[in-house]
């Protein structure tokens, strides 16, 4: 069955294409599997939850009629502001327009929260950008710019609210504008598209314009909000949107609401953090975390950006996904919310998760794969600007940038044909990661720390069940076929949040002092019958071998000293250059030039072999080996393999996005 709906229709109707609904929330009430809700272009001032899910083979379809035609709203409009003094005004709002969720009560706060300060979730938007918060009256009425902000020309204009009564009164600094000539809106819902419940299953959520709600601060063990979610269940379809303005994640794939281990440590400051959220992927378990009820999403092709935690979020939720094709740009820029959650894509348990050809730009983190990373594959995505401005100040609780950084994982973890352009391209505060015909500008690290005595769990291959766990020894990494290039200066200025001094060089010089395999194997007497179990105790402990081979170094770029197929060119002077013109992006450079001749090994899932812990290969998640002989682009790599992204220097005539 058709479910219609329209905004514009002059009365309530049935839901016919005659007499269409006016809310897709009375279709959302009756979809059944199977049927599918054609949704007319307008503006939809609701929060909608699906009473119904799919199945496999009948799917529940919302549609936009006209793409991005149909925008559903966490915010609504608000006039009659009165000039409280100079450039300030103020509006009333009676509270009951709330419900019983005023976001101008509930804070931004919890687990990983580090920001010092705690601001609400509600937020003031002026022609569609939201407005800065201000604590205080004192720091309203003055206007200031907001330092740590990635813009700080708009810093200047702020909100304050004070709860009076029953009424939540707003005032604003518009500096020279007059808000009753402006589009003023606030939020007042929590959420657009999320159900309340969860298994709700097999929806396809395609081609809306989705922004401005009061979502809340979504770490690993808490209920994880989002504007667009499927809520613990299975085999969403999320595509073609436009998501936006959401005060922390746009995109919620992840963790349903355990009361028991809600916020666990803000709540009760008793269980470490890491301990928490041990309980949690175990807890998962009983909530029913297995491969037939959760997860399998496809996310593609959306403009996600101004989110203020993540674009996408996941907490165990978003295992055996795929996320593609997507642009994702300018989250946290505001950098008044601060904390260990806050990134383009932000994902713990990402098992056989796929992340291709994603666009992910000005963001104070690329992609972050933390806990768990087992089976998840990072490729042909482009990636640049993900660093803080240097105009900016540090936001005390801000975190460090980075393309991509991959957590206390035990793999493996895949990284391949992606164009790494940012200052530091990849945090490994882990192990278990291949790097596999990568282009790097930027520098690695974090190699050997960063993870403490966290023993994380690693799981059945291709499964969610638990199967032990492990502190982080670190190594059990490869690097094959990569070009690295030292853009910037390794004796550069040590900025907060970029790499300390030791690490800006770029290459793979970091891993010096981790063993070949022939030197980590010697360790445990093979050939012995009986080995003697005390005496390798101290090996169990120690870093895990490293691979490295047929990589590209240039412009100082430094190699492992175990490294024995390389190239490096200290001699030539290298450059990248990213350049956009008309939205889309190309890459000028001369590295081709100076490879010359030099080409590397065709790799494959046998010579990567297995990630340590989990020993499992590295491979597609249907257990299928990879070979790598598809490019950034998809063409075919033949007999000489070049490093890098590219199979060949004509592909760079085509666009990058």
């Amino acid at each position: 069955m058709i479910y219609y709906v329209n905004q514009s229709a002059p009365r309530e109707g049935d839901g016919t294409k005659e007499r269409p609904f006016r809310h897709i929330s009375d279709a959302a009430y009756l979809a059944q599997p199977g049927d599918e809700v054609l949704v007319y272009p307008g503006i939809y001032r609701e929060q909608v939850s699906p009473r119904n899910g799919g199945t496999e083979d009948k799917r529940i379809v919302y549609r936009s009629v006209e793409p991005l035609g149909a925008v559903i709203t966490g915010a609504e409009v608000i006039t009659g502001w009165q000039r409280y003094q100079g450039n300030v005004w103020t509006v009333r709002v009676d509270n009951g327009i709330f419900g019983s969720f005023n976001p101008y009560v509930v804070e931004v706060y919890g687990d990983w929260y580090f920001a010092p300060t705690v601001r609400h979730t509600g937020c003031v938007y002026m022609n569609d950008r939201a407005l800065y918060e201000a604590l205080t009256m004192e720091e309203l009425m003055a206007g200031e710019v907001y330092k740590p902000s990635w813009e700080p020309e708009y810093s200047i204009y702020k909100w304050f609210s004070v709860q009076e009564g029953n009424e939540t009164v707003l005032y604003a600094n518009f500096q020279d504008k007059d808000p009753n000539q402006e589009k003023i809106e606030i939020n007042v819902r929590r959420r657009c598209f999320f159900p309340d419940e969860t298994g709700r299953g097999y929806i396809t959520f395609s081609g809306f314009k989705v922004e401005k709600a009061a979502t809340t601060w979504a770490p690993p063990a808490a209920f994880q909000d989002g504007m667009v979610g499927p809520h613990w269940s299975k085999g969403w379809i999320i595509e073609d949107c436009d998501i936006s303005n959401s005060k922390c994640c746009g995109i919620s794939l992840g963790k349903y609401y355990d009361p028991e281990n809600d916020h666990y440590f803000t709540t009760r400051h008793l269980k470490s953090p890491t301990q928490m959220e041990r309980d949690a992927v175990c807890r998962g378990q009983y909530h029913g975390w297995l491969k037939e009820k959760v997860g399998s999403h496809i996310v593609r092709r959306n403009h996600i950006h101004h989110c203020e935690q993540t674009g996408i979020v996941g907490r165990m939720g978003a295992v055996f996904s795929l996320i593609e094709n997507n642009h994702i740009h300018h989250i946290n820029n505001m950098q008044e919310l601060g904390g260990a959650e806050i990134s383009g894509i932000k994902l713990h348990a990402a098992i056989d998760v796929t992340m291709r050809r994603n666009h992910i730009h000005h963001c104070t983190m690329g992609i972050w794969t933390d806990w768990e990373p087992q089976g998840t594959r990072i490729t042909q995505n482009l990636l640049h600007h993900n660093e803080r401005p240097a105009f900016c100040e540090w936001a005390e609780g801000g975190m460090e940038s980075q393309d991509i950084f991959v957590e206390v994982g035990h793999g493996p973890t895949l990284i391949d044909n992606n164009i790494l352009l940012s200052e530091v391209n990849l945090r490994i505060a882990t192990e278990g990661v291949a790097m596999v015909h990568n282009l790097m500008t930027g520098t690695m690290t974090f190699v050997g720390g960063g993870t403490g005595d966290r023993y994380t769990p690693y799981h059945i291959r291709h499964r969610t069940e638990v199967a032990g766990f492990m502190t982080i020894l670190h190594g059990d990494d490869r690097f094959y076929n990569n070009i690295f290039i030292q853009e910037r200066p390794a004796d550069g200025p040590v900025v907060r949040g970029g790499p300390e001094a030791h690490e800006k060089l770029v290459g793979t010089w970091c891993f010096d002092d981790y063993p070949t395999y022939d030197e980590w194997i010697s360790w445990f007497d093979l050939d012995v019958k009986r080995p003697n179990m005390m005496k390798l105790g101290e090996y169990h402990m120690k870093h895990l071998p490293v691979w490295c081979k047929d990589n590209v170094y240039l412009n100082g770029a430094k190699a492992c000293k175990n490294e024995k197929t390389k190239l490096e060119n200290n001699t030539d002077k290298a450059y990248v250059e990213l350049v956009e013109k008309d939205g889309h992006y190309t890459l000028k450079t001369n590295v081709y030039d100076i490879i010359g001749d030099f080409r590397g090994g065709m790799i494959n899932s046998d010579i990567l072999g297995c990630a340590f812990e989990p020993e499992q290969r590295f491979e597609n998640n249907d257990g299928s080996a990879i070979t790598f002989d598809r490019d950034y682009y998809g063409n075919h790599r033949g007999l000489g393999v070049l490093p890098g992204p590219f199979a060949s220097e004509e592909a760079l005539e085509e666009n990058l996005w």
